[in-house]
């Protein structure tokens, strides 16, 4: 049995500079996978898929995007998606060759406007998880209430939990709380902050905002890649009708429903998500025998 590819946290340089933060493993020479998470989140949320990619041989980019985990915090608070697409295509040019792209939540829109604002391809793959340029208002209000609250921090960790079980009842609260602590980050005055700049959410080009689904729209008509929706069916994002208005401007989305997975289709069913991701990628950008 071959050994688990060794994994380190690089740096690259963003949108006028700024500092982000990636755990890189794998072989360079190997295609390459750049991962992107949602807004709120960090990159471990991909823990358990980086480890699966690097096990079918890919080289991968795991991705704190900026104002998250320990990427570095905007000073003039600039989180807009142009912005953070930016970001992105400074990433795909340190690669020798165009990469695949999956982005959740935040991330999927962000690679949506970077692969749309360009004229020639910038990746051989695409994979949008749980995102369409049309979101559900009721869901989207329910991730932004989410995000606003406990400004104040957690005296605890068994705070933070009870609020991530709030938010998410229908799974199975964790037996070891400890894996949240990679989302959070002490402060001097001993609480506990999630691991993003609050400055993030308010900001007004975030993805939230319904007048938002049009630019996203217009993005996705540029978009000739291959693409792969991972949608979850319990998912209060992303509606069917959704997904169709999605279609209607990339007619060759395929599109995989997973059961018993909500918005956060990763955390809910990492095994069904592997394998349809690990799937869509021996298809359209195969690792050299």
């Amino acid at each position: 049995m071959s050994a688990t590819p060794s994994v380190e946290t690089r740096r690259y340089r963003g949108q006028g500079g700024l500092s982000l933060a990636a755990d890189v493993g794998g072989d360079p020479r190997q295609p390459g996978v750049i991962l992107l998470h949602g807004g709120g989140q960090t990159r471990h949320s991909w823990d358990g898929a980086m480890r699966e990619l690097l096990a079918a041989g890919y080289h991968v980019i795991n991705l704190d995007a900026r104002g998250h985990g320990e990427s570095e915090w905007s000073a003039q608070a600039d989180y807009g998606i142009d912005t953070l697409a930016e970001d992105l295509l400074a990433v795909i040019a340190t690669l020798p060759a165009r990469p695949a792209l999956v982005g959740a939540s935040m991330g999927g829109a962000t690679l949506m406007q970077a692969a749309g604002s360009r004229r020639e391809a910038i990746a051989d793959a695409l994979i949008l998880v749980d995102i369409v340029p049309r979101l559900e208002a009721q869901g989207s209000a329910k991730i932004g209430g989410f995000m606003r609250a406990h400004a104040d921090g957690f005296a605890t960790l068994e705070d933070a939990v009870d609020a991530v079980s709030a938010y998410n009842p229908h799974r199975p609260r964790p037996r070891d709380p400890g894996g949240l602590m990679k989302n959070l980050r002490r402060r001097q005055d001993g609480r506990l902050y999630w691991h993003w700049d609050p400055r993030f959410v308010d900001h007004p080009r975030r993805l939230e905002p319904p007048e938002f689904a049009e630019e996203m729209l217009k993005a996705a008509r540029q978009i000739r890649t291959p693409t792969l929706l991972v949608r979850g069916l319990q998912s209060d994002i992303v509606s069917d009708a959704g997904v169709e208005e999605l279609r209607a401007q990339m007619p060759g989305l395929e599109v995989c429903d997973v059961a018993g997975a909500g918005h956060m289709v990763v955390g809910d069913r990492n095994d069904v998500f592997n394998h349809a991701v690990t799937e869509f990628l021996r298809r359209h950008l195969p690792r050299p025998q």
